[in-house]
């Protein structure tokens, strides 16, 4: 799904009506209808609510979603923070549509009036004052009526966006912006519905009647959606056997840290992978092997310190034939012989191959040697490793995350996977995808090691359209985490139990890619 800058939210409704032939009229009606349908379905027992509305279009839509659920029977109290007369066009049209008389509270006296407290004793406030359009900060009577509801302890529903919030952000933001419990926006989400963490609860976008056509974008990003990841999981063919699903080689694992190289096999297995078999120093094989007994294993030539040897080479490329993809650097150390072998192996190799960890470290300073022209080269770093690539410190990858691994991404021809907080997923040409799963509970060592298994499996499923597969495990991964965490919480979560929660993370996925709404979060 498309984020749009608001600009190019305006651009869309404008050719919507125009060359579309939808009247924005219409946009209106769905909009506000999309809110009470949310609201009905979400807080059903909310009796009592109190519309906050500005004189823009975002003041329309509340005006639709108060009508729409004073015909449900609730009881609404739309609160105009206007002169009536100031209203025009939609907004005009659907204030004179309201079953019941608004409030005019066009000053903060007006505001504080007996009529508006009485109505502040709500179930439920609609935030309608300011949408994805306005540019903050925010003054006068908006920013009070803003305030009252901060005040207040009933649940918050934005529309569009929560007053006050720069709909361009791409981070955290501040000032006077309102509280939101969820957020239902329309048509595409706004760089601020994804980056900044404008609610503590859902963000969910519907569609109101734009064509796809109409929904352009020069900002090469995007969000990933449920709906982009189901035609990779969908349910397989009867006659299938494992050849059918690929097979993933993992390279990695040293003495002390071979547990890493044993949850990337099992979990590209997971991921729906057909065939894993991990290649290790030899010493460490039987860790290895007692970790599943799904998973196949490769003794390796090692060093003294039980690491990969430089005479493990000529075996490695005896391996990777007839793999459909390869995953190296898991637990695989950063002794200095296992980083020549590291480099050697990424360097002449062609099959599909993941890159992470201690791999990725391999190339500090010698990023030259890192390329993915004419080939599937994935890499996965942390932001330490993603610094260490770029030649920038932590600070500055975390300040600009999108921009660094955008440049990454075009000088080195791979695709990034920048892991964090809204992991992002780069093409080599720098159109982005945004990952909104995960918590911060998945901040354990073995997590990474979980994603790039995951990954790989799901390249070797789909090995001729490796983009999909790796937004598609990006995705599922996080998931896995957010599943597990309703039953270990965040500070009891451990890697393994990612692998746990997939099976149920692929049911929600399929199942939320069948939901008219795209929701994140909550």
């Amino acid at each position: 799904m498309k984020i749009v800058s608001a600009e190019e939210m305006r651009t869309i409704d404008r050719v919507t009506s125009e060359r579309f032939g939808v009247p924005s009229l219409a946009l209106m009606e769905h909009a506000g209808a999309a809110v009470a349908d949310y609201v009905l379905a979400n807080y059903p027992e909310a009796r009592r609510i109190a519309v906050f509305c500005g004189k823009g279009n975002n003041g329309g839509d509340g005006f639709v979603a108060a009508r729409r659920l004073h015909q449900q029977g609730k009881s609404v109290q739309v609160i105009l923070l206007a002169d009536p007369a100031e209203l025009k066009g939609d907004a005009a049209i659907m204030f004179g549509k309201l079953p019941a008389a608004a409030i005019a509270a066009r000053t903060s006296q007006e505001l504080m009036s007996e009529r508006v407290q009485q109505s502040l004793a709500a179930d439920l406030y609609l935030d309608a004052i300011l949408g994805t359009g306005f540019k903050p900060p925010v003054h006068g009577l908006y920013g009070e009526a803003i305030a009252v509801m901060n005040a207040s302890q009933v649940p918050v529903i934005a529309i569009d966006i929560p007053s006050g919030a720069d709909a361009d952000a791409l981070g955290m933001q501040s000032g006077m912006i309102a509280r939101a419990e969820a957020i239902v926006t329309f048509t595409a989400p706004r760089p601020a519905h994804v980056f900044s963490s404008l609610t503590s609860g859902a963000t969910c976008v519907s569609g109101i009647g734009s064509p796809d056509e109409a929904i352009i974008s020069a900002g090469q990003l995007n969000v990933i959606t449920p709906g982009d990841i189901a035609p990779l999981i969908a349910p397989r063919a009867a006659e299938s056997n494992k050849g059918n699903y690929g097979h993933v080689l993992v390279i990695g694992g040293s003495l002390g840290k071979a547990g890493a190289a044993a949850m990337a096999g099992m979990s590209a297995l997971r991921a729906g992978a057909g065939l894993s078999t991990v290649a290790t120093p030899k010493s460490v094989l039987a860790t290895v092997a007692g970790f599943h007994p799904e998973l196949m294993t490769e003794p390796l030539p090692e060093t003294d310190a039980g690491t990969i040897s430089t005479n493990a080479i000529e075996r490695l490329n005896d391996l990777a034939k007839g793999k459909t993809v390869v995953a190296i650097g898991p637990g695989i150390s950063r002794d200095p012989e296992t980083a020549v072998v590291v480099r050697k192996f990424v360097g002449e190799q062609k099959v599909p191959m993941v890159v992470d960890a201690d791999g990725l470290n391999a190339f500090d300073g010698l990023t030259r040697e890192l390329n993915g022209k004419d080939r599937t080269l994935v890499i996965t770093p942390h932001p330490g490793e993603m610094a260490r690539l770029a030649g920038c410190t932590i600070p500055e990858v975390q300040k600009d995350r999108l921009g660094v691994a955008r440049k990454f991404a075009r000088e080195r021809d791979v695709i990034v996977v920048l892991k964090g907080h809204r992991t992002l997923v780069v093409r080599p040409d720098g159109e982005a995808w945004v990952n909104t799963t995960g918590n911060p509970g998945m901040s354990t060592g073995g997590t990474g090691d979980i994603l790039t298994g995951m990954v790989s499996g799901m390249i070797a499923q789909h090995p001729k359209d490796a983009l999909p597969a790796v937004i598609a495990a990006v995705h599922l991964h996080g998931l896995a985490g957010d599943v597990m965490r309703e039953s270990e919480g965040e500070h009891s979560l451990v890697a393994t139990d990612l692998l746990a929660g997939l099976p149920e993370a692929f049911r929600r996925t399929r199942d939320a890619a069948k939901e008219k709404l795209v929701c994140w979060g909550g």
